[in-house]
């Protein structure tokens, strides 16, 4: 579905030495890119042409020709003219058999030899090494090119033959140069035959059946599949056709050449372009000659071009031998003509109508409502001549197609979505009135009824261009769905003469502005043609070079006016942007829609890898272009388990397949023609959820849910696009719009609770206004599943459909509401039971149906477990049934249980089924002798004891539930809980030792009081608590039991020394006042005073070596991480990602002193190897290895463990109190002063570790620990960090 459109011609005039001069044969140079025309005067004609690779250089005037003559005899004349690369110089053969070889460079002429009966043509070999001659007498002759002659053979299969010297006669090699063909005739009979012939021995290789041959023109394909001629039907009375031969000489296929009426006398120089995708051929009529361009695709032969001429210009013409688009004409009288062609898309632009040139006829397809593979179509429009050049005004569905002979057709077609009743359909389309015909290139609607065209007049060096504006006005009314193609009137309002140095390669309307269009001159300048009728260029918006390929994209700006980018592709694959180049690769782009307002929404890019990508037009206007997609060429991944998701590109299966276009809006797809001709259809995944957010956010549920159906999207997105949340609200006109409650049940057993706009689909839509973030996805699907069943009840009337889409959205809750839905099945079927004639039975199905539907959506385990918790045994067993349970297994169980009371029924089920608190409740009210079951299942589930407290009321079970209360708490070292558990139940001695298993010596003496015990055995068991407290270290604690119950001071006293409780040790000591314990407790803290003071000096010093170790190790860590940052950038490039990840990895756990490879086993420990590693490690915590990894966080940890804890803040106050009380106020001054010195060293020290943490280097002037304690002292001494300081001693 493309078409062969011509860009532009160039066209100049050879001066001919005399009036009578034609050009008789030509020859060309590929190296120097010169022209040779040999005359029928014997002049040779030199003339330059611009390079085949500069492109700008064809749009000036050719050099001046160099003429130079052919010294002949007078009646001698040449006949063929070939260039020889070997020799460079002209080969020519004359008609009375002379070879002459002329350096043009030179002027230097050579007879090389002479051959009989004239040189009817010369046909040199591929490679130059052979030269092949065939000559008036029908011999063909094979030299060298030392002019050696290697063989000659008779091209006829009679001894005698009269041929005509100035015929076509040609030998054609295949593109290898192993063979080489020639049509001879056969004797005694108007038929020919086609031979083959091998280069080295001039064996005859293979001979055709004997044809109606028309002349003797063959042309053997460059890649060498096929051998094309012409063969005539005129005995037939039909229209000749080109017949393609294999190398074995059988037929392989054929195409009629067809010119509508008109009469052909004959078809020859047929040329294959270097690609050998374009055949062409001069067609001679009647009334007129004419190049005609057929291409192959789908099996199918189309006319793609007809460039018609005078029938007296005797037209010739010869493919570019390195471009493979462009052609090159001339007439007898010298008129050369340049013709540059391009393939463009037959897709148009805004609704994906497919108008397919085939000769006079266009293929018309629209591809929104079907994809018919070519050369099908879904009607045709028949021309009364060939189409040349068209165009097409979607708006209005207006077509308007220049045609070969110059006239004009304008057609209008009805709306597309009644073009499905004109399938099959051929509407012959009438002339449009147009004066003064001539053919048109660029041809473009501007508006609903203006067009504009570029023509060419005159011939000669200083041709003119113009830009017609022709006014279309239909004299007759046109009639709604019917194809308008007659009353047309075609009016010149205005024509605009160009420079004859600008040539216009492409126009594009702007249909941002009206009666506007962007003209592209060669070179890439820019011009807008607007309703003024004037041509502006545009200084600011220019390509770098030509674009052939060119396309204006409306785009919307939010608060600014209409604006629009202008796309252009280059022949070297380089697609531009206004003035912007944003990739260097690409092979073909189109433009998609999903707007409303029809502004392109999406670039769609195929690039010269095959490599399909889509481009947000956000992205392009913001300049994020480059860095989303780089220059579009994906890098090459060694890894290859990165998710697939994340690909921002699409791998096209066939090379060199072109995009053809897309279909806008919700059907998002790129329709892909392949090299073979066959048509693909490619969804994005991005540009399908473009056009599902678009839907939803236009409220379009039904369009969405198609969408999503459709394309097998996550149907989470309907819900996630917006957010969950704000789904609840248009829960309702979901259930409306989705009209098929199957649909709705398909989405209901999708959901998840995950927001697929966050992870699925992260990656494909990054941008989009329209979404909005979802907090909190636990709680979506039971939402969301709770207001699809309240929009069912409410929207939806009562049908079966509707019953079993309400069951799946129980069943699909989390956890399933198995037993809800299981009650509606039971409501059915109690319906069935009483053979009810209410119609209202009729809208619900069947319970078996509503059953196997559950059974479908969940296990059929948890199914009959629910059916069981309605306690209905029937309704177990149906659903043990339909789900084929083992009968064996279900029907004893359920025999048993239908035996039991209800209530012992219900608890053995709630048993079964775990649910113990309702089994609590049902077994209690079973009654009181049922108690020892209530009992247990209260010690088998102990979560269920307040429960029980609750229910059971009476005093004898009450302590019974209570006394096993107490045993369960006692069990699981709640001894306090216990303690209270049994005081409950009146079970004291239990009590008392739970007390006891605490430490609660105050609970134990008291539960002793309350049991009246004696004196003595109190006294005894104080002596025993006092033991247990002093072994559990609460010194303190004892020495209150020691002095209250057991009066024994002297041993209180010394409890307290030992428990570093000072001052309640002298306060005790100087009231009992005996025995020397003042002087015993005296002489206690004034020793504990000295020791502390000796502890603190030496934290001192080790806080500043500890301090000094880490500041030693940070300044070697960070060493080293500069030479190994140094190293990777180093080594950076021949790394790829992966190696650096793993390296960086590797690199992150060495210390200054580590010992650790950069190999990969380091980096890819298995997860129980690192866990074991961290629990040795929290093992030795507390330890600091010289050089291991940790010890730089190890030195800190230990600083930071160095801090006085509350113990010894509290023990430190209560000494200096009582060291104070007893008059040693110096070791009071001196201990205050050593442990504010430790504290604040320890605290600055911890200061400075973490200053040093954040910085890349290691001061060693500004981390001096004097200067952190100077700064700390002042800021924290009145912190509560220091509240246990005397005010006394705290010095200035």
């Amino acid at each position: 579905m493309k078409n062969l459109k011509l860009s532009w011609e160039l066209s100049s005039n050879l001066q001919l030495q005399s009036e009578n001069e034609v050009i008789r044969c030509t020859a060309f140079d590929i190296e120097q890119n010169r022209f040779f025309f040999a005359s029928s005067a014997n002049f040779i004609y030199t003339i330059h042409l611009s390079s085949s690779q500069n492109e700008e250089s064809w749009g000036k005037s050719p050099s001046v020709p160099l003429v130079e003559t052919i010294d002949l005899d007078p009646d001698d004349s040449i006949t063929s003219l070939e260039y020889l690369m070997e020799k460079e110089a002209l080969i020519i053969g004359t008609s009375s058999g002379v070879l002459l070889l002329y350096n043009v460079d030179d002027n230097v002429t050579e007879v090389v030899g002479r051959v009989e009966g004239g040189v009817k043509s010369l046909s040199p070999s591929p490679d130059g090494d052979l030269l092949c001659i065939i000559t008036g007498l029908g011999q063909m002759l094979v030299m060298t090119h030392d002019w050696d002659l290697l063989y000659e053979i008779s091209l006829e299969d009679s001894d005698t033959c009269d041929q005509d010297i100035d015929s076509e006669c040609s030998a054609s090699w295949r593109g290898d140069g192993k063979f080489f063909a020639t049509i001879t005739t056969v004797q005694d009979s108007s038929h020919k035959k086609l031979k083959i012939w091998e280069r080295d021995t001039g064996n005859l290789h293979s001979v055709s059946e004997p044809k109606s041959f028309m002349g003797e023109t063959v042309e053997w394909m460059p890649s060498g599949a096929k051998i094309a001629t012409v063969c005539d039907h005129k005995e037939e009375k039909k229209p000749p056709s080109v017949v393609f031969f294999e190398r074995n000489g059988l037929q392989r296929s054929s195409f009629t050449v067809n010119n509508g009426t008109n009469s052909i006398d004959s078809v020859n120089n047929l040329k294959w372009n270097c690609n050998s995708d374009l055949l062409a051929a001069t067609v001679r009529m009647e009334s007129h000659d004419s190049i005609n361009i057929w291409s192959f695709s789908n099996n199918h032969w189309y006319s793609k071009q007809e460039i018609r001429y005078l029938k007296q210009d005797g037209v010739k013409f010869m493919w570019d031998p390195t471009n493979p688009n462009r052609l090159i004409s001339w007439t007898l009288k010298g008129t050369i003509t340049v013709h540059n062609f391009i393939w463009i898309t037959a897709v148009t632009d805004n609704n994906s109508v497919a108008l397919v040139i085939d000769g006079s006829k266009i293929l018309v397809t629209p591809l929104s409502i079907a994809l018919i593979p070519p050369p099908m179509c879904l009607f045709e429009l028949q021309f009364p001549f060939a189409v040349r050049e068209m165009a097409f005004w979607s708006f209005k569905n207006s077509l308007a197609a220049s045609l070969s002979d110059g006239s004009l057709s304008v057609v209008e077609l009805p709306d597309i979505d009644t073009w499905q009743d004109l399938e099959g359909e051929v509407f012959k389309i009438e002339l449009t009135i147009l004066e003064n015909p001539t053919p048109f290139l660029h041809l473009t609607w501007v508006d609903s009824h203006t067009l504009l065209g570029v023509s060419h007049h005159g011939q000669s060096q200083s041709q003119t261009s113009y830009i017609h504006e022709l006014e279309i006005v239909c004299s007759e009314n046109h009639i709604p769905g019917v194809v308008t193609c007659s009353g047309y009137i075609a009016k010149n309002s205005n024509v605009l003469s160009l420079d004859k140095n600008l040539i216009v390669i492409a126009i594009a309307s702007n249909s941002v502005k009206k009666h506007s269009a962007f003209i592209q001159s060669k070179g890439g300048n820019i011009f807008e043609y607007t309703e003024t009728s004037s041509l502006h260029e545009y200084n600011n918006l220019q390509f770098s070079q030509s674009c052939p390929w060119m396309r204006v994209s409306p785009i919307e700006e939010p608060g600014a006016l209409p604006s629009f980018l202008l796309f252009g592709l280059d022949n070297n694959g380089k697609l531009h942007v206004n003035q912007n180049i944003i990739s260097n690769n690409c092979h073909s782009f189109s433009l998609y829609s999903n707007s409303q307002n029809q502004e392109m929404t999406h670039l769609v890019l195929l690039t010269k890898q095959d490599f399909l990508y889509i481009v947000d037009i956000r992205d392009i206007v913001s300049g994020q272009t480059e860095v989303k997609h780089g220059n579009f060429v994906p890098p090459v991944t060694i890894n290859k388990r990165k998710d697939e998701e994340g690909k921002k590109f699409i791998q096209i299966w066939e090379k060199g397949s072109k995009i053809l276009g897309v279909v806008h809006g919700d059907e998002s797809c790129v329709v892909i023609q392949t090299p073979r001709g066959n048509l693909e259809t490619v969804y994005p995944r991005k540009l399908v959820l473009e056009s599902i957010v678009n839907a939803l956010s236009q409220g379009r549920f039904r369009d969405s849910l198609s969408m999503v159906r459709r394309h097998r999207i996550d149907f989470n997105v309907i819900v996630d696009y917006k957010g969950w949340e704000d789904f609840l609200n248009s829960a309702n006109e979901f259930v409306i719009q989705a009209d098929n409650l199957n649909h709705v049940t398909e989405f209901v057993c999708s959901l998840k609770n995950e927001n697929v706009m966050e992870t699925l689909y992260k990656n494909y839509l990054p941008n989009n206004p329209n979404i909005k973030d979802s907090k909190d996805v636990n709680n979506k699907v039971n939402s969301v599943l709770l207001a699809i069943r309240k929009a069912l009840e409410s929207q939806i009337p009562e049908s079966q459909q509707r019953e079993l889409c309400i069951l799946t959205t129980l069943a699909k809750t989390d956890p399933p509401a198995l037993e809800q839905a299981l009650a509606r099945v039971k409501n059915i079927r109690e319906l069935e039971l009483s053979e009810s004639t209410d119609p209202k039975r009729l809208k619900y199905p069947s319970s078996e149906e509503s059953l196997k539907h559950l059974l479908w959506l969940s296990e059929s385990e948890s199914l009959f477990e629910a059916a069981l918790g309605l306690y209905d045994l029937n309704l177990s067993a149906i659903v043990a049934l339909n789900s084929q349970q083992d009968p064996k297994e279900f029907l004893p169980f359920l025999q048993q249980l239908e035996h039991l009371p209800p209530g012992v029924m219900k608890y053995t089920i709630d048993l079964k089924l775990k649910r113990y608190e309702k089994a609590l409740h049902h077994i209690f009210q079973s009654g009181d002798s049922h108690f020892p079951e209530f009992l247990q299942l209260v010690k088998n589930n102990p979560k269920l004891f307040p429960l029980s407290l609750q229910l059971v009321i009476e005093k004898n079970p009450r302590n019974q539930v209570l006394n096993a209360y107490g045993d369960h708490l006692s069990d699981t070292k709640l001894f306090k809980d216990a303690a209270d558990s049994y005081l409950s139940c009146g079970e004291f001695q239990k009590g008392m030792k739970m007390y006891r298993a605490c430490n609660d010596w105050k609970g134990v003496v008291t539960i002793a009081g309350m049991m009246n015990m004696r004196k003595d055995e109190i006294t005894l068991l104080a002596n025993e608590m006092c033991e247990e407290l002093q072994t559990i270290g609460k010194p303190g604690e004892a020495a209150k039991i020691a002095m209250e119950y057991c009066k024994d001071y002297k041993t209180g006293v010394n409890l307290l020394v030992s428990g570093r409780e000072w001052e309640e040790a002298l306060r005790v000591a100087l009231m009992v006042e005996e025995g020397g314990m003042v002087e015993e407790v005296v002489a206690a803290a004034v020793e504990c005073g000295g020791g502390l003071v000796g502890e603190y000096e030496e934290g001192v010093e080790k806080v500043g070596k500890y301090l000094a170790r880490y500041l030693a190790v940070r300044q070697r860590r960070l060493v080293l991480a500069a030479k190994i940052q140094a190293e990777e950038e180093r080594v950076g490039n021949e790394l790829d990602d992966d190696a650096v990840s793993e390296a960086s990895s590797s690199f992150s756990g060495m210390s200054a002193y580590t010992t650790g490879t950069r190999k990969d086993s380091t980096a890819s420990m298995t997860s129980s190897t690192t866990s074991k590693r961290g629990q040795r490690r929290q093992k030795k915590k507390g330890k600091i290895r010289a050089g291991s990894p940790d010890e730089e966080m190890a030195l800190v940890d230990h600083l930071k463990g160095m801090s006085l804890t509350a113990g010894a803040t509290r023990e430190l106050k209560s000494l200096l109190g009582c060291l104070i009380m007893i008059g040693k106020q110096d070791m009071a001054k001196k201990l205050q002063r050593s442990a504010e010195s430790f504290q604040l060293c320890q605290m600055a020290a911890v200061k400075i570790a973490s200053d040093a943490m954040g910085c890349e280097i290691v001061d060693e002037e500004r981390f001096v620990l004097e200067v952190y304690v100077k700064k700390l002292r002042k800021e924290l001494l009145e912190s509560e960090e220091f509240s246990w300081q005397s005010k006394v001693f705290v010095a200035p």
